[in-house]
């Protein structure tokens, strides 16, 4: 079995999704000891962002660098079981660098496909856990979440390619230390409970 471990955070160890993100894969380590872990980390070793230049190359099949980071980063989604995701909020939306590597993941023939009744995922035989962290609070009945672009978009592109993804969230993180500490506790006892 394996496992594909993504983080997105940009602010390295102070990040709590990357925290709560290696609470997840060491879960599924200790219930699965001969599972393989592949690990990205998207701020150090960002996907390309996709471009004419990129998406023409990856077409035609062209010799192209930046078209087989792209391809490479698919193959790596597909040949996983698990995927865990660190996905903090950044202005009420996941980061750039996770947006990135989410767009290599839209190949229609891959994770999707067009049929006469509408798009149908291809991608339904994968288990993805999202370690989600936000400052405020974003999740109902709060007054903020209807601008939650991170969590609704995850759940959104990932339920389009066949999967209904899982969250392990840690938010309210900017309320105060003593928020803060029972959002990071709260949310560790949901990944050790996985």
């Amino acid at each position: 079995m394996k496992l594909l471990h993504i983080d997105s955070a940009i602010t390295g160890d102070a990040s709590v999704s990357r925290q709560l993100s290696a609470a997840v894969v060491e879960r599924f380590k200790a219930t699965a000891p001969e599972l393989e872990v592949v690990y990205r980390d998207l701020n150090l070793n960002p996907v390309p962002h996709l471009s004419g230049e990129v998406l023409g190359a990856k077409m035609s099949g062209a010799d192209h660098a930046e078209a087989a980071a792209t391809i490479a980063a698919l193959d790596e989604f597909l040949s996983a079981d698990i995927v865990v995701i660190g996905a903090p909020m950044y202005n009420f939306a996941i980061s750039s660098q996770l947006k990135t590597w989410i767009d290599a993941l839209a190949v229609a023939g891959k994770t999707f496909r067009y049929t006469e009744s509408g798009p149908e995922g291809l991608a339904g035989d994968h288990r993805v856990i999202i370690a989600s962290s936000r400052g405020g609070v974003y999740s109902a009945p709060s007054p903020m979440a209807a601008i939650d672009h991170q969590e609704t978009y995850l759940t959104a592109f990932f339920g389009f390619i066949g999967i209904k993804p899982e969250f392990v969230r840690a938010e309210g993180l900017l309320l105060g230390p003593d928020q803060k500490q029972a959002a990071i506790d709260g949310a560790l006892a949901e990944a050790a409970a996985l």
